[in-house]
């Protein structure tokens, strides 16, 4: 499946969820539960020059089931608090993926106001990123290349009229350009980072030395987050190296005997090797 296919048959999934959601429930009735819910805590990143956002996915389309239904997703939540993690990502997916918006509900729960739940999905419209507020997230994940620009600033437009903050990723230099061009434009009205995933959508495979390439095109003043692939200390090591003040982690973490552990030597390594960075020689 090529990558245009594959984004364009997840967008269809979503607008077809989308459809159900909005019959079930207005979308002023949606804002007002969104705008009743209680604030999500704001994200905070380290001084240290490294971070982790912490992911809970129970299946990957290139890896394949990472848990069982049975995965109590408040305890993974717990975890990767303790471990240190500055927020933790939930994916919502359903049909490839093994989401719900109930696991959001229930990490933003566990997290009891100590760090801030991003939502991950393929969002089409602001309609969504009212239900990750209402859910408690304090943040959305928005592919870049996947909606139209007007399309993509009206989803923009609904986070920061929801306090939220948002995560834009990027594949290519194309989607960091626009992606820059929106932190600057709506840098100021609400929090933004911009991430770049190394993964192929075509062959759903990790490319080696992605991310350090595309960290070149990264604009200054803005938190560069580093996604896919990032699997052991010396990963985070690398990205923290090459500039990235955030690594998203799923996968690793999902499939690890002590997700815990693994999350803290991660961060550990990574704050290391910025440190390093940041020390003039």
């Amino acid at each position: 499946m090529s990558a245009p296919d594959f984004l364009a048959g997840m967008a269809a999934a979503s607008r077809a969820r989308l459809k159900m959601q909005q019959a079930a429930e207005s979308e002023a009735a949606l804002l007002a539960r969104a705008r009743a819910a209680p604030a999500a805590p704001a994200l905070q990143l380290s001084p240290l020059g490294f971070d982790l956002i912490a992911e809970i996915k129970l299946r990957s389309p290139a890896a394949g089931s990472l848990a069982d239904a049975a995965t109590d997703v408040a305890i993974c939540a717990r975890r990767y608090a303790a471990a240190g993690a500055a927020a933790v990502s939930v994916l919502t997916e359903p049909q490839r993926f093994d989401g719900s918006l109930a696991h959001l509900e229930q990490v933003a729960a566990a997290l009891g106001g100590q760090l801030p739940a991003l939502r991950k999905d393929f969002l089409v419209d602001p309609y969504q990123v009212a239900e990750a507020r209402a859910a408690g997230a304090g943040g959305v994940l928005l592919i870049l290349r996947m909606l139209p620009h007007a399309q993509l600033e009206a989803l923009l437009s609904r986070a920061a009229e929801l306090q939220m903050f948002a995560l834009l990723e990027a594949f290519d230099e194309a989607d960091i350009d626009w992606g820059a061009e929106l932190c600057s434009r709506y840098g100021a009205q609400l929090k933004l980072l911009l991430g770049v995933n190394c993964r192929d959508l075509a062959t759903l495979k990790v490319v080696p030395g992605r991310l350090e390439t595309l960290a070149r095109r990264l604009p200054a003043g803005v938190t560069w987050v580093a996604e896919s692939g990032i699997d052991s200390p010396a990963t985070a090591a690398r990205v923290a190296a090459a500039g990235y003040q955030v690594a998203l982690i799923g996968s690793a973490l999902m499939s690890a005997g002590d997700p815990a552990a693994l999350a803290g030597s991660m961060l550990n390594a990574g704050r290391q090797a910025a440190q390093l960075r940041r020390t003039p020689s």
